[in-house]
């Protein structure tokens, strides 16, 4: 994965009032924790940071006042209406040194002819990677998969020095036959409640 370089300053108000200062100032506030030190309290450009978090678990190489560092995204805070960065842990990561991320599971290919239906039971799948090779994504095949057919974690390849952490047998996708009569009996046991409360 490519690192990419962003520029840190650091941040000494704190509150309400400052964070919307910082943001006002096309700034973003956040906080670099890790390897038992003192957490520190930055800022980052705003725009670069909204570029460098289009890449899942982005490796991030700071520069905070002339000292380099390398972080990832642990949490990132939105405006829940207009989704501008409010806020970005990030955390401290060495080369060589092992962190546990999640990763987006894609698919690829079709499922058996038929009225099937795919569902993702996870979305992501935790793993545990060397910081400066965290996979963006882990990609498995569903072509020719019918009805009742499941893909387990421990059957999703997963790049070389990168590791399962959670259950191998979790359920990761499962192919479920469509069941066209079901939401009109749902509609009828609605009926019935609705019934019994009147």
């Amino acid at each position: 994965m490519a690192e990419l370089k962003l520029t840190a300053e650091t941040r000494t108000e704190f509150g309400k009032g400052a964070a919307r200062r910082t943001r006002r100032a096309g700034r973003v506030p956040a906080v670099i924790y890790g390897h038992g030190a003192d957490t520190v309290h930055v800022t980052l450009p705003g725009h670069d940071l909204m570029m460098a978090l289009k890449t899942a678990n982005v490796l991030i190489g700071l520069d905070l006042e002339g000292r380099q560092s390398l972080v990832i995204p642990k949490a990132v805070q939105r405006d829940p209406v207009k989704g501008f960065i409010e806020h970005v842990d990030l955390l401290a990561v060495k080369r060589g040194e092992k962190v546990t991320v999640e990763v987006a599971v894609h698919t690829e290919g079709e499922l058996a002819p038929g009225a099937n239906l795919l569902e993702h039971v996870l979305s992501t799948l935790t793993v545990e990677a060397e910081a400066t090779h965290i996979p963006e994504s882990v990609t498995v095949s569903i072509a020719g998969l019918d009805a009742g057919a499941s893909i387990l974690a421990k059957d999703i390849p997963l790049p070389s020095g990168t590791t399962l952490v959670i259950d191998e047998d979790a359920v990761v996708l499962q192919v479920l036959a469509a069941q066209a009569e079901e939401p009109a009996a749902d509609e009828a046991g609605e009926g019935e409640g609705a019934g019994a409360e009147a």
